[in-house]
């Protein structure tokens, strides 16, 4: 975590992607759980994702889903979304312009998935049923045909707001640039 306030704009965009890393790698990381938001028809459809991976070189956010999931569907006819993330050991908010890539199969899927596979995270890929069923009993049984995916969200612009006693500030990290703007 940052113990200081940054001023300079280049270490503030380094410092998110340092927290980004830090949250796919920490369970108790404010980030580890965002917020993704995605178009469904006329209205926006949002829920909480788990960050596992942070590539900043590359500018990519990874995480899993049962590829069942509405959010698939929605991300195959419109691959765009809004993340949103809030710390509050950091006072910050960011709001991530993302372009989304589904996996279903293939070395990225299949690696993560044997990594997965015998944890206690696998059940949630084993369903037989997909996601939003109606279940007789709070866990369906667990099924032999996995259902695992991996997103791939490719950040284009970053909405950096810091929450702070001397001052909010925010500032915008995209294809144009570094920029401070109004809170």
């Amino acid at each position: 975590m940052a113990s200081a306030r940054l001023d300079d704009l280049a270490k503030i965009e380094a410092a998110v992607w340092r927290e980004l890393g830090a949250a796919a790698n920490g369970r108790d990381h404010a980030w580890r759980q965002a917020v993704l938001a995605t178009i469904e028809g006329e209205r926006a459809d949002a829920r909480t994702v788990v960050l596992r991976e942070a590539n900043t070189d590359a500018r990519t956010l990874t995480f899993f889903t049962d590829e069942r999931s509405p959010k698939v569907r929605q991300i195959g006819a419109h691959p765009r979304g809004t993340m949103v993330m809030w710390s509050d050991p950091l006072g910050w908010q960011l709001r991530l312009a993302v372009r989304l890539e589904l996996e279903t199969a293939g070395l990225a899927v299949s690696s993560r998935w044997a990594r997965l596979k015998m944890t206690p995270g696998a059940h949630d890929y084993l369903s037989p049923l997909p996601p939003g069923s109606t279940l007789e009993r709070p866990r369906p049984e667990r099924g032999t045909r996995e259902y695992f995916a991996v997103i791939t969200a490719t950040v284009e612009a970053v909405d950096w707001l810091e929450l702070h006693a001397e001052g909010h500030r925010r500032a915008v990290f995209d294809g144009g640039g570094r920029r401070w703007v109004a809170p």
